[in-house]
């Protein structure tokens, strides 16, 4: 009688973590396209833009076993006297946190990035959660995104617009207005940088929307709103998989005159569908303001964003949101300021904020 020997099963290799590096940028964006619940705010190229605009250090971790990669998380030290000192997935980012294709993936991920924030000696470890995830972690339910399909009919998706709204859309159309896409992104800071001074926030230096414009390519496009020759609006927007992400867009006094705003979403929204994309992503507002409401009579309902919080050096959530009532004053100054001062001072401040 032969006795067969049996080859005991080889136990699984350990799981590695380690700091991606530029050689991993492929296989890091291979993987945030296999994964369904990746953003467009995972991909590598973030890490390139933080670095360039704002100076920002990045951790961009991988765990990975036998070579393959089982799950990322990109981190980013923004270190500031004025707000905070913290870790956070992902600054100037709507969307974070951990993606993984396996739990114990997900948990080596989260193990680590609370271990590198008490190394770095900050005072917080934030992520920017699609869906609640370290549910014993404080978490905010200050932010809410807005997304819904985009419809294969141009008038299907203008009726989808509640009416009060889309005849917003309708007076744009009759005033005449034209967008076009263009390579233009001075037309886009002085309509965005003129928005958000209104509103009273500081605005990044227009060096940032170059930088995204370039490591981004065809990914990223601005579209600007005419009034004749006049520029009125203008939004940079992202592609990722099936959707467009209107981004960072604003519109001057006159746009309030002729529906700009209006006219500048609906005429993404008609791009994105002659491109044959199927979702529209308007992106986080705080919940009750102005933005908020714009979304909603957009008819778009708004889904709870989870920012969860590993406090390492505090004992409570930060609050560096303008419904914080003692920046009140700030913002009020904010608004008042000349434009061009705004846009050299704010610079020095928005590279904190993210």
């Amino acid at each position: 009688m032969n006795v067969v020997a049996l080859t005991p099963p080889t136990a699984p290799r350990p799981l590695t973590l380690h700091t991606a590096v530029d050689d991993d940028r492929e296989r890091w964006n291979a993987f945030v396209q296999s994964q369904p619940d990746a953003t467009f705010f995972h991909r590598y190229e973030w890490r390139e833009v933080l670095q360039r605009a704002f100076g920002h250090r990045s951790y961009y971790l991988i765990a990975q076993r036998d070579g393959l990669i089982e799950g990322i998380l990109p981190l980013a030290h923004v270190r500031s006297r004025l707000f905070s000192n913290a870790l956070i997935s992902t600054p100037f980012c709507v969307y974070g946190g951990v993606v993984a294709a396996t739990p114990e993936a997900y948990r080596e991920l989260v193990d680590r990035a609370c271990h590198l924030a008490d190394e770095l000696g900050v005072d917080y470890l934030e992520c920017r959660n699609l869906v609640a995830r370290e549910t014993s972690w404080p978490a905010k339910d200050l932010y809410v995104t807005f997304r819904k399909e985009i419809l294969p009919d141009s008038e299907a998706n203008l009726l989808a617009i509640p009416k009060k709204q889309r005849a917003m859309v309708r007076k744009g159309i009759k005033a005449g207005l034209e967008a076009s896409v263009e390579d233009d992104v001075d037309t886009l800071y002085r309509c965005y940088s003129e928005s958000v001074r209104n509103l009273g926030t500081p605005v990044f230096a227009k060096r940032y929307l170059e930088i995204l414009a370039q490591v981004f390519g065809s990914d990223c496009e601005v579209t600007v709103i005419r009034n004749g020759a006049t520029p009125v609006a203008a939004v940079m927007s992202f592609f990722f998989r099936n959707e467009v992400l209107p981004y960072y867009g604003g519109g001057t006094l006159e746009a309030r005159a002729v529906k700009g705003n209006d006219f500048m979403y609906w005429s993404v929204m008609e791009s994105a569908r002659k491109k044959g994309l199927t979702m529209f992503d308007y992106g986080r507002s705080k919940v009750g303001t102005g933005a908020y409401r714009f979304k909603k009579h957009w008819g778009f309902e708004p889904q709870p964003l989870s920012y969860e919080y590993f406090l390492s050096a505090i004992d409570q959530m930060p609050d560096l949101s303008p419904n914080n009532p003692k920046y009140k004053m700030f913002i009020g100054m904010w608004q008042r300021l000349p434009l061009a001062l705004s846009q050299r001072v704010g610079p020095f401040l928005a590279k904190s904020l993210g």
